[in-house]
């Protein structure tokens, strides 16, 4: 008996989804709720899949969990709630090449690829549509210079570190580019605002109706005919 499930990392909570799977077959859901989130401790505030693998006869139960998606990772890694909403003009942080070897080593087990090297490209291939620069350049430039060999030693000791000298540039250069696009989001705002405010002015002209024209008045020139008032007979 197989139970998936997505559980929320060392901190899964009893649901009555499960207890309506264990409960026939006599697993106590305390006893797998305290091993799931032992298991997924390291993905504390990430939704984490997890296999309960179970033998009804035996009651006995193992535990596989799977890292979560690499662009979870990349957010815990980089400290971010979301992703860019446009990633070719919001960039949503500088990550270095130690962070994503990091993050390459935590998903190699479930990528199709053979290396850390290409699972290296991988997570950089994800960093696009997250809008995260790598080394201050775009993810694109940094897979070719992985495959020209640039990181082949930080891949090969599989560093995970960042120095300190090398974040505070990182970081320094993540700022410069903060402030353009917080200064492009201003403009953009400021031209909506301005575009609301023109638009409802012309629906306020567009409301108020014209003086109607008076109508010319008829002319009375022209004289009605009466006729002559008869004299009375004179005597003869």
């Amino acid at each position: 008996m197989q139970i998936k499930l997505l559980a929320e990392g060392g901190e899964m909570k009893p649901g009555p989804s499960l207890s309506q799977k264990l409960g026939p077959v006599g697993i106590p859901i305390n006893q797998v709720i305290q091993k799931v989130n032992d298991a997924t401790m390291e993905f504390k505030g990430m939704k984490v899949p997890v296999e309960i693998e179970i033998n009804p006869s035996t009651k006995e139960f193992s535990i596989k969990v799977f890292s979560p998606p690499v662009s979870g990772l990349l957010k815990k890694e980089l400290g971010l709630e979301s992703g860019s909403g446009d990633q070719k003009k919001i960039k949503s942080a500088n990550a270095s090449i130690e962070q994503i070897i990091s993050v390459a080593k935590s998903k190699q087990a479930n990528l199709l690829d053979k290396t850390l090297k290409s699972a290296v490209k991988s997570v950089l291939g994800s960093c696009v549509s997250l809008g995260i620069p790598v080394e201050s350049k775009t993810p694109q430039e940094i897979q070719e210079e992985v495959d020209k060999g640039k990181y082949d030693a930080e891949i090969s000791q599989e560093k995970t570190k960042t120095s300190s000298e090398k974040r505070k540039a990182l970081d320094e250069f993540f700022f410069k580019i903060k402030a353009e696009q917080e200064k492009m989001l201003k403009l953009k705002q400021e031209a909506a605002v301005k575009a609301a405010e023109e638009k409802t002015e012309e629906g306020k002209t567009e409301g108020k109706e014209e003086p109607k024209a008076k109508a010319p008045e008829a002319k009375t020139g022209a004289k009605t005919a009466t006729k002559p008032t008869a004299k009375p007979a004179g005597k003869k």
